[in-house]
């Protein structure tokens, strides 16, 4: 009779242990998961840029006796921003070995915003200012920035702004004992983050 109490015993301990082992599971899931969606957001650094350069442009006429030259002195100033879509994160929870993998972080979305001012306008008759020339304006304008933007800090420091935002999906994992794993290994600290994403 107490050999048949303790299996009793034994097995309803057994079935409750495993039923709250399940529970807990259950709500750290759902606590991962809402800590992921309030990373979901949009992260925008911002910055401008300043530049002025002169455009020229010849017709030439008869074997280049005679020219018609236009230019004007361009000044650009640009607000950039540099942004993250952190709704598009993607990412894989196995439950029963206590894991998160991140399997996609969007890419970056630089925005240029130029505004162009004409100074110093000259043109001739036979040889105006067209639209083709503002469109090679902007063209030159935006590739001259996007030079300067790379060699700035701008995205680096967007790319910090990603790794802090990522960071808070860590700190929540170890603090429920659970992992969290990118590119293929397991992340430890947001300096893990630094090394795996692009440059």
């Amino acid at each position: 009779m107490v050999i048949l109490v303790a299996f009793v015993l034994f097995f309803g301990y057994k079935y409750f242990a495993s039923k709250n082992d399940t529970s807990t599971v259950e709500y750290d899931t759902a606590l991962i998961q809402e800590q992921i969606k309030n990373v979901g957001k949009l992260v925008v650094t911002e910055g401008h840029f300043s530049q002025v350069m002169t455009y020229k442009d010849q017709n030439k006429y008869f074997g280049d006796m005679i020219s018609f030259e236009k230019k004007a002195l361009v000044v650009i100033n640009a607000d950039v921003t540099v942004s993250f879509d952190l709704s598009q994160v993607k990412y894989d929870i196995d439950a029963p070995n206590k894991t998160v993998t991140i399997t996609n972080i969007p890419e970056e979305e630089i925005k240029i915003s130029p505004d162009i001012k004409y100074y110093n306008v000259d043109q001739s008759t036979f040889n105006e200012f067209t639209g083709d020339d503002y469109n090679k304006i902007n063209k030159i304008a935006k590739a001259n920035l996007a030079k300067k933007i790379a060699k700035s800090s701008l995205k680096s420091n967007a790319k910090n702004r990603l790794i802090s935002e990522l960071s808070k999906i860590l700190i929540v994992t170890n603090s429920m004992g659970w992992k969290l794993k990118y590119d293929g290994e397991v992340v430890n600290n947001p300096n893990e983050f630094q090394r795996k994403l692009k440059p």
